[in-house]
């Protein structure tokens, strides 16, 4: 029988070619290894293909996370928006931080510079309700930037406090420690206040305060701006 010259097909997984399994792809390795340890050599290799097939989809790491980004932030639900100015802010702050809670090395990346600007219109939208809501309230229209970044920092300091608290790996029952949360093995806690409520500390940090705190840190920021807007009236004499 004559031997077809036809290509043999590789032996092995399908070549990867979709932009949607390669995001895949991505995903579970950030998931195992964390989005630092993501290269896009390691990714081509995890799919089976080479690192010039998968340029022809992605530039580099950085388009790689912005894509992953942008996909998940796509799914963002757009909450119900209330019509007082204050209440906007607020519902649009806790969208953000439930959205990336799940994902918090999304909120590790969009911390550098320049990320959060080219994020599709799905994620802008929240940012827009937000400095529409400080400019509804009646800040002048530059203090928007501001208030935005001030609780852009309090979400995402939120978000990455307890992702690495989930993270890290601590024996409360070990008999050594007196006060295991603060890992003190010498001895008593030497500051009162602290040595008082240390026994409940973890109880308590781990309660979920954000939309509590993020009121509180929204009406201070609004606050503090419509004091400081031309016009406003001065401190009043005691």
């Amino acid at each position: 029988m004559p031997r077809s010259n036809a290509p043999r097909r590789p032996v092995g997984r399908p070549p990867v070619t979709s932009r949607e399994q390669i995001l895949a792809a991505a995903r579970g390795l950030i998931d195992e290894y964390g989005w630092e340890k993501l290269t896009v050599r390691r990714l081509a290799s995890e799919i089976g293909v080479g690192t010039t097939t998968l340029y022809s989809h992605v530039r580099d790491k950085e388009d790689l996370l912005l894509l992953l980004i942008h996909e998940y932030a796509e799914q963002i639900p757009h909450p119900e928006l209330p019509a007082e100015p204050r209440e906007r802010i607020i519902t649009a702050a806790v969208a953000i931080h439930d959205g990336l809670a799940a994902w918090p090395w999304a909120a590790e990346v969009l911390t550098t510079d320049g990320f959060i600007a080219r994020l599709g219109d799905s994620f802008l939208w929240l940012v827009e309700t937000i400095l529409a809501g400080v400019t509804d309230a009646g800040c002048p229209p530059e203090q928007t930037v501001r208030i935005f970044r001030s609780i852009w920092y309090y979400t995402v300091g939120e978000i990455l406090v307890r992702a690495r608290t989930r993270r890290r790996t601590m024996d409360e029952q070990d008999p050594t420690r007196l006060n295991p949360y603060f890992g003190n093995a010498d001895g008593p806690l030497q500051h009162p206040h602290l040595a008082a409520i240390a026994g409940r500390w973890a109880a308590l940090a781990g309660q979920d305060t954000f939309a509590q705190g993020l009121r509180a840190f929204v009406d201070g920021l609004l606050a503090q701006s419509l004091s400081e807007a031309p016009g406003a009236p001065g401190p009043q004499p005691r």
